[in-house]
């Protein structure tokens, strides 16, 4: 089909998961230990500052990316750290960079597909694992606002379309059975606490980082989206299209990383602290605490969401993105040998919860 994005997965699944296992077999472990002085370089950007991200800011901080023979640069972009600059968290200059390009991009695959479907100059990117497939949004508003059902006729702020406090609250309005183009007025840049005290919005979806902000300016934490398990295409690994079939091997290496520090975050809470406040700036034991609650729920095993990606495609109906499957987005190969080779579940035998 000429009209479909260039970025279909490969379907070679067996091909690719013997390629992955190459990682976890003793033989490619001895490789990879005489590989160490010859470390692979990529490029990581850290789409947003949220728990969705603590993993990969400890497999920075605990030599993960290096034991896997990988040299990461991995940053903050500067719209990423201005934007929770108003939830009271102040990211150290030196892990901010300008908005490059990164190789792997980590961050939500539903801004990332929409932004794919919908703007011509826009990366294209696979989807290789979901690290986070529910929403752990929570609506807050102004104090004022009692229940719910407040709501109706109200400006809601967002961050942009297709992010994932977008899709939240779309999906939100939908179950309380509303239109959100016409019984809520929905406003873009409209994100964060700072948006009701000057009075821009009623009421944003926001993460626990700013939950913890709002409670301390008087705002209502008015409903936890998590009851609800609305599925999505949460944050995760996004890699370069055109780069992934000729460095299959470099993203095998991440995803194992990956799932390493996933299972460190989830037994070592010490080290998961460290992390947040070296790369984020939070040093208060509320907010740590908070983050850390939410980060812990992260999924052991983060194959690409087929259902998160059906219900952004339930909201998001444009051409270019209707002719394409959810499937056509992403590559589970490299989560999948991690998985049926037994190594992600070896992770949690060695160290207890």
């Amino acid at each position: 089909m000429t009209n479909t994005l260039p970025v279909r997965a490969p379907k070679r699944l067996a091909f690719l998961v013997l390629a992955a296992s190459a990682l976890i077999c003793p033989g490619g472990a001895a490789a990879q230990d005489k590989a160490a002085d010859k470390l692979i370089p990529v490029t990581v950007e850290l789409g947003d500052v949220s728990l969705t991200k603590l993993p990969f800011i400890m497999a920075a901080d605990n030599g993960i990316y290096e034991r896997n023979g990988l040299k990461v640069s991995q940053f903050i972009t500067p719209a990423a750290a201005a934007a929770v600059r108003g939830s009271g968290v102040i990211v150290p200059p030196e892990n901010i960079k300008g908005n490059l390009v990164a190789e792997i991009n980590i961050g939500g695959g539903s801004p990332t597909m929409v932004r794919m479907t919908s703007v011509a100059t826009a990366p294209h990117r696979v989807i290789l694992a979901t690290t986070d497939d529910v929403s752990r949004f929570h609506v807050i508003s102004r104090a004022d606002i009692a229940k719910p059902e407040d709501l109706k006729g109200k400006r809601i702020g967002y961050g942009n379309p297709g992010a994932l406090d977008h899709l939240s609250m779309i999906l939100f309005l939908r179950k309380m059975g509303w239109n959100p183009d016409r019984d809520v007025s929905m406003l873009s840049n409209g994100n964060g606490p700072q948006s009701i005290v000057k009075g821009l919005v009623d009421a944003f979806a926001g993460t626990d980082i700013a939950l913890t902000e709002s409670r301390k300016l008087g705002l209502r934490d008015l409903v936890d989206l998590h009851q609800y398990h609305f599925v999505m295409p949460g944050s995760g690994v996004n890699a370069l299209s055109e780069l992934l079939p000729k460095n299959r091997d470099t993203a095998a290496r991440f995803i194992r990383a990956t799932v390493e520090a996933i299972a460190l975050m989830k037994t070592d809470k010490t080290a998961a602290f460290a992390s947040m406040t070296r790369w984020y700036g939070i040093a208060e034991p509320e907010k740590l605490a908070a983050v850390y609650a939410e980060a812990s729920k992260l999924p052991s095993k983060p194959y690409p969401s087929i259902e998160g990606l059906k219900a952004m495609q339930s909201v998001y109906t444009w051409r270019e993105m209707a002719i394409r499957q959810p499937e056509d987005f992403t590559d589970p190969s490299f989560v999948a040998a991690l998985d049926q080779s037994g190594y992600i579940d070896g992770l949690y035998k060695k160290s207890p919860r």
